[in-house]
């Protein structure tokens, strides 16, 4: 009862912060910078226990955070191109440093330095595409509804996935990499996500949002109903991608500074591969 009493007082913590962080673009900002730094941070620790490997866990996370802070002002117009020229440098350090480092492996120190980058803080730079976007005008401004509606959908495919498949999961959806999940799990999740984005929708063009600084994104009702199966396909996958790679590190957990939902990993573990699928399929819907 104590465990179930801690993980929703952190959940609904943690809903809050990321929801009310998006009123503000500023906000959105500096809350997301620390995410990422914490969670390349814990990455890195986490890869770091494993044998030979020995990534250089300060310039990993600093690399991570000036990322997003880059992209994020590319995004927003505040920054040239030419903001990235640092972060490439950074990069090139990293693979020149193992000359120096006297590593036993360093095609390992490469690989995993070069997958914190990849698989947390260029996922989590998505969120600043996402929220920064040009109108029909061409002037750029900040919309909070994409990628709020991402998180909504991550809770909410969460949220069905985990009632419907205690109640009928019969069918493993991926046993080898986690038992728990199951194909009516899955289902009853989309479905959920499905209810949801036909609400957003509604709610989008009928500018209920308008009250929180939101404007109206464009999206048709097919749209965004492919938005939230979007979400539901690629999440799922990034919590099975986050399973394969504890499980092949031996662990349960990524970490513990979130009682009652382990690590920064676990918690935005769906997002990093739902937040890049999500991006591809607004710029795949602009272009068409």
């Amino acid at each position: 009862m104590k465990q179930l009493i801690t993980r929703t007082i952190t959940g609904v913590l943690f809903v809050a912060v990321i929801l009310v962080c998006f009123l503000k673009p500023i906000a959105m900002t500096m809350v997301f910078a620390l995410i990422t730094a914490m969670t390349v941070w814990e990455f890195c620790g986490l890869v770091n226990n494993r044998g030979d490997v020995q990534v250089n866990r300060f310039i990993c996370t600093a690399a991570g955070v000036f990322l997003f802070l880059a992209v994020t002002g590319f995004c927003s117009e505040l920054t040239p191109s030419s903001v990235f020229i640092p972060y490439l440098i950074t990069v090139i350090y990293l693979f020149i440093s193992g000359l120096f480092t006297q590593s036993e492996d360093p095609v390992s120190d490469w690989a995993y330095s070069m997958m914190s980058q990849m698989y947390i803080a260029l996922p989590l730079s998505c969120i600043s595409v996402l929220a920064f976007r040009a109108t029909m005008t061409g002037v750029t401004t900040y919309n909070m509804l994409l990628p709020v509606s991402v998180f909504i959908f991550l809770w909410a495919n969460d949220t069905g996935a985990y009632c419907v498949g205690s109640l009928l999961g019969k069918h493993k959806l991926f046993p080898r990499v986690s038992p728990a999940k199951s194909w009516e799990g899955s289902i009853g999740g989309g479905i959920l996500v499905l209810l949801v984005a036909a609400l957003i929708s509604w709610a989008d063009h009928s500018m209920a949002f308008e009250c929180l600084g939101a404007m109206e994104t464009g999206l048709s009702l097919t749209g965004w109903l492919g938005l939230g199966l979007t979400v539901v396909v690629f999440g799922t996958l990034g919590d099975l991608v986050e399973s394969l790679f504890k499980r092949t590190l031996g662990i349960k957990d990524s970490g513990t500074i979130l009682p009652g939902h382990g690590g920064m990993l676990d918690r935005f573990d769906s997002s990093l591969m739902a937040m890049p699928a999500v991006v591809v399929y607004i710029y795949t819907l602009t272009v068409v």
